[in-house]
């Protein structure tokens, strides 16, 4: 017998996997109600936020419904979405986003010290343009993504602006979008563009530190919004098997 090449499996994709066999074998009956994701990931050893994108991916194939204040529970296996072949595996939306805290916050920092008044200029015209649209929406998305190219186009450095601009567009893929449309609204649009500006001062007080730090601190309170409990959790639900 030949040898198969090993594939490895993102932790996110393992729990999916494990919960679907046990959706796929009776453990957990159709209409029944998962155990909360605080219970999944004590019993998994992992991560709430490796929870959670396993979970969405289970929506996204239709596996699971995700009801807000009440909690997850098991769809009717009509329709199913097929998993996603290994080769094709999407990264998970926490994955992304601790990737790009990581890489922005070391771009604002430079940025900081090498931004020119033009630079500015480019960062203040994404921001102008995001105060004025309603979010969610693709238009918002379109200037999101402009701020921070903008900010990664002050170090003239083709490689970084397509790298942040490609990671950006991963906001696009199935599992981000699912999340997205739980957690995104006018208030946390709101609060994303107060941080931007924030990160703009600092670029355009030529301050690194703060840079790197407001930068980092938008990204992680961005895995802040998408972590908020679904409901369940917090009026105190707990799993039923039927």
């Amino acid at each position: 017998m030949p040898l198969e090449a090993v594939e490895a499996r993102r932790l996110y994709r393992q729990v999916a996997d494990q919960l679907r066999a046990l959706i796929d074998s009776g453990e957990y009956r159709v209409g029944s109600r998962l155990p909360t994701e605080r219970d999944l990931a004590e019993q998994l050893k992992v991560s709430r936020p490796t929870v959670r994108e396993a979970l969405i991916a289970l929506e996204v194939e239709g596996r699971v419904r995700i009801r807000v204040g009440s909690g997850i529970y098991v769809s009717e296996p009509a329709a199913l979405a097929p998993p996603l072949p290994a080769a094709a595996e999407i990264e998970g939306p926490f994955e992304l986003l601790r990737a790009r805290e990581f890489l922005e916050g070391a771009i604002a920092e430079q940025a900081a010290r090498v931004a020119t008044p033009e630079d500015i200029a480019r960062i203040d015209a994404s921001l102008d343009a995001m105060a004025t649209v309603q979010h969610p929406g693709e238009a918002s998305m379109i200037h999101d993504r402009a701020f921070h190219v903008a900010v990664a186009g002050c170090l003239d450095n083709a490689v970084l602006v397509r790298v942040v601009g490609e990671l950006f567009d991963q906001r696009l893929n199935p599992y981000f979008a699912k999340l997205a449309h739980y957690f995104e609204n006018p208030e946390s649009w709101n609060a994303a563009l107060a941080e931007h500006r924030a990160i703009r001062d600092a670029i355009a007080a030529h301050d690194p530190d703060a840079a790197r730090v407001t930068m980092r601190e938008h990204l992680a309170r961005s895995q802040a919004r998408f972590a908020q409990n679904f409901g369940a959790e917090a009026s105190g639900v707990r799993a039923r098997s039927g």
